[in-house]
């Protein structure tokens, strides 16, 4: 392959390609909570997407080896958290593998459908799982929204080049 003037050399398909490529596209942090079997789970996610507005449903990829997937593959509910700027720490926890993600100072309750709804989010929602679609080593999580509220304050909470962000003009 050669080098094309303003794209640079062109390079197979690779795990690595597709997270170097990843890196350059700022996304929003989203954090993904349910009922587990010995407790809640959550994981910090930057693939929330709205699928659909009528009826409102969104979807997120997981890991099939991530911590969380076991009570994901068999909830019927989960929570869908917009973070804000001010949680960078928040998302760190979630996205750390092994950290005591419930515990203090990550402030929680149980919502309807004992889902683990965050606290001090911009947004929230509690939303039944319609479907989970293999997609390699991940599973896209088709969720419709059950309820929610967005009347958190500030900013979003951005992940661009493997760090959490604030949006700026």
């Amino acid at each position: 392959m050669t080098a094309t003037p303003g794209l640079g050399t062109p390079r197979p398909a690779s795990p690595d390609l597709l997270r170097s490529v990843f890196r350059r596209h700022a996304a929003g942090v989203a954090v993904i909570t349910a009922p587990g079997a010995r407790g809640p789970v959550g994981f910090t996610a930057t693939s929330l997407t709205s699928v659909s507005a009528e009826p409102p449903v969104v979807s997120f990829g997981i890991g099939t080896g991530a911590s969380s997937w076991p009570a994901i593959s068999t909830s019927g509910h989960v929570g869908v958290h917009v973070l804000g700027e001010h949680q960078r720490e928040l998302a760190a926890t979630f996205a750390r593998s092994g950290a005591d993600r419930f515990g203090a100072p990550t402030r929680w309750r149980k919502g309807p459908e004992e889902v683990p709804l965050l606290d001090d989010v911009l947004a929230w929602l509690v939303c039944r799982v319609v479907a989970r679609v293999p997609a390699g080593d991940h599973r896209i999580v088709l969720a419709e929204v059950v309820l929610g509220d967005h009347s958190g304050v500030g900013g979003p909470l951005l992940y661009h080049q493997g760090r959490f962000n604030g949006l700026r003009d």
